[in-house]
C-alpha cells in the first residue's frame, strides 16, 4: 500500500508509548508496508551524542539527555516524511507536547502503542542497561507507565494495544486507521 496523504509537513505517523511497546520495531514494519522510511529519535540522540543513552545519563544526567531528545524530536517532526518512533519519555517535555499538538493540527497522526507490564517485560528484558529502570525494574516500569499513560493518551489520535500481537499485526492496524476515511481516531 502507498503512504496516505497528509496535509502538513512532517511524518505520516508518530509512534509513542512505553519501553517494550514495540515502537521501533513497529515503525520499521509500518514503514515497509507504506513504502517509506522509519526513524527513531533515540537513535538520533545516540548518533548526535556519539554514545549510548545509558552513557549520556551516567555522564551528563537526565536533563542533558532530555534536551538532546527534545531537539531530536523537533528536528524529526520538521524533516522526516516517513514513520517516526519517539523515545518513551519524549512526550513528557512540554515543548514536545506542543510540537505534537501542532503536528496533529496539521493533519498528522500519533499512535499510542500501549502494552501491559506482563507483555513489556520479555520485550524489554529488564536486565538490560535502561537508566530509568534501575533498582526494581518491574516496579520502576509500572511507576513510569502510571505517570506517562495520561500523557500518551493526551497526545495520541490512535490507541493501539500491542499485548500478544506481532509487530506486523500492529503495523497493519495502524495502516488501516491511516487509510480510513477521516483518518485515525481514538477507539
Amino acid at each position: 500500500m502507498s503512504a496516505p496523504e497528509k496535509a502538513g509537513p512532517g511524518p505520516v505517523v508518530v509512534l509513542v508509548g512505553p519501553p517494550g511497546s514495540g515502537k521501533s520495531t513497529v515503525a520499521r514494519a509500518l514503514a515497509v508496508r507504506l513504502g517509506l522510511t522509519s526513524r527513531d529519535t533515540d537513535e538520533d540522540v545516540e548518533r548526535t551524542a556519539g554514545r549510548s543513552i545509558s552513557d549520556i545519563f551516567v555522564q551528563d544526567g537526565e536533563p542533558a539527555f532530555r534536551a538532546l531528545e527534545r531537539d531530536a524530536v523537533a528536528a524529526a517532526l520538521a524533516a522526516h516524511r516517513g514513520v517516526l518512533a519517539l523515545g518513551g519519555g519524549a512526550v513528557l517535555d512540554p515543548a514536545t507536547q506542543a510540537a505534537l499538538a501542532r503536528y496533529v493540527e496539521g493533519g498528522g497522526a500519533v499512535a499510542f502503542l500501549d502494552v501491559s507490564l506482563a507483555h513489556a517485560a520479555p520485550r524489554v528484558g529488564f536486565n538490560q542497561a535502561r537508566p530509568l529502570l534501575l533498582g526494581n525494574p518491574r516496579a520502576q516500569w509500572q511507576a513510569l507507565m502510571d505517570a506517562r499513560r495520561p500523557v500518551y493518551a493526551a497526545v495520541a489520535t490512535l490507541h493501539v494495544d500491542t499485548d500478544g500481537r506481532r509487530p506486523a499485526q500492529v503495523a497493519a492496524e495502524i495502516e488501516a486507521a491511516l487509510a480510513a476515511p477521516g483518518g485515525p481516531t481514538d477507539d
